[in-house]
């Protein structure tokens, strides 16, 4: 039941951004520091090539964190 409230304060970060904010949403929700979420993303484009194809679907699904109730 944790997973299931933790996906619905999930989204992205209006004020910590770099591209989209969804690393710094993700560490916002998760309690981490944001740099690890961007070090996970870009080694998932070096070593999978996959890294960009997940953080934009994540931008274009993950709402605005001002927009979560």
């Amino acid at each position: 039941m944790q997973i299931k409230e933790t996906l619905k304060k999930l989204g992205r970060s209006e004020t910590d951004q770099m591209i989209g904010g969804v690393c710094a949403g993700i560490a916002e929700t998760t309690d981490t520091p944001p740099w690890l979420w961007r070090a996970a993303f870009l080694a998932a484009l070096l070593f999978l090539g996959t890294g960009v194809l997940v953080y934009v679907i994540l931008w274009v699904v993950l709402p605005p964190r001002s927009q979560i109730t």
